[in-house]
């Protein structure tokens, strides 16, 4: 992939991101991060351009925010913040959201699951969800953000991966 078509790729998920109510905001990172230059805080990402080493991370960080609670997700970055923070359930549901989105905008898996991320999972994951095994589906049903086969037939609305809706409330 080219730089173009990589600010290409950024551009579509920030505005996507923004979309959803998440506020993507400049910042230099002095401090260390979990993924290089990203951080989140309360209904935003905090991007340090010079630091960001991977654009599809901000799916994945916008996935934290979009599968947690509204109060929870408005106390990211301070002391009000319930912890522990993600729950195990919601780190695969922020792992899973950022699959539909990925899916949603047309970007390539490898973009959001790269070989530097996911434990050194990303390509088992990526086969996975190529398969239909959606580890985190019963999560992301359980919030309200969509539906597997059996719900979206009950429902008439279509099925994971297509989500009902990007936010949980």
């Amino acid at each position: 992939m080219n730089m173009r078509d990589s600010a290409a790729l950024k551009q579509t998920m920030c505005d996507f991101i923004e979309s959803l109510g998440i506020s993507i905001i400049p910042r230099k990172l002095e401090h260390v991060t979990f993924l290089p230059g990203l951080d989140l805080g309360p209904n935003c990402i905090y991007v340090d351009a010079e630091k960001l080493l991977y654009p599809g991370d901000l799916l994945h960080e916008a996935g934290h925010l979009a599968v947690t609670t509204a109060a929870q997700r408005s106390a990211v970055g301070s002391e009000a913040l319930e912890l522990p923070w993600p729950t195990d359930g919601e780190e695969i549901a922020a792992v899973l959201w950022s699959f539909a989105a990925a899916q949603h905008l047309q970007i390539p898996l490898e973009v959001v699951f790269h070989s530097d991320g996911y434990k050194n999972e990303s390509q088992w994951l990526i086969e996975n969800f190529q398969q239909g095994q959606y580890i985190g589906l019963p999560f992301l049903q359980w919030a309200g953000l969509c539906f597997d086969e059996n719900q979206a037939a009950l429902h008439q609305a279509q099925p994971f991966p297509v989500m009902q809706k990007w936010m949980r409330d």
